[in-house]
């Protein structure tokens, strides 16, 4: 099994993603990550999925995604060819004696201190999921009461690739 990102450029109307990740429930195939967003043309929306599979799983979605009557473009974003993040805020439980051990673990890793309250701390990062990973790894020994992961967004590297689409 492997994991693959594939980045769709829909049209931005109502249902569209209830019809994608339909299709991914109908056909028994697992999304890891989905995260969607208009694009700089309102017309359209950018859609970027994480999915996991063996190599004929994952062409069977890539070719059965690209004949929803919505989709535009899809592409499978490599890791060598592309850009991909995501963001994490994390509520971390910390009195006051503890803070200053969080905010340097959230400075090593270049994370923001978005809100202070009398009992914990929220924090924002945004990265790789590796480095996400390793971020919450190292606040294992504190409370985390809540946590909000975006999922993955990518887009690829140069203009080589850039979908233009002239209606």
């Amino acid at each position: 099994m492997r994991k693959k990102v594939f980045q769709l450029l829909v049209d931005n109307t109502a249902g569209v993603l209830s019809r994608i990740s339909g299709l991914f429930s109908r056909r028994g195939y697992n999304i890891e990550s989905i995260t969607a967003g208009v694009t700089a043309d309102p017309r359209f929306t950018r859609i970027t999925i994480m999915a996991e599979g063996d190599d004929v799983i994952l062409e069977q979605i890539e070719k059965q995604v690209a004949k929803l009557v919505d989709v535009r473009d899809v592409k499978e974003l490599k890791p060598e060819e592309s850009v991909y993040r995501e963001l994490v805020m994390i509520k971390v439980k910390a009195a006051a004696a503890q803070r200053a051990d969080v905010i340097a673990l959230a400075d090593v890793f270049r994370a923001k201190i978005i809100d202070v309250a009398n009992e914990s701390l929220i924090i924002e990062l945004t990265g790789n999921q590796s480095k996400i990973d390793a971020f919450i790894k190292l606040l294992d020994g504190y409370e985390i009461p809540e946590l909000a992961r975006t999922g993955i967004a990518g887009l690829g590297r140069g203009m080589e690739r850039v979908t233009y689409i002239d209606d």
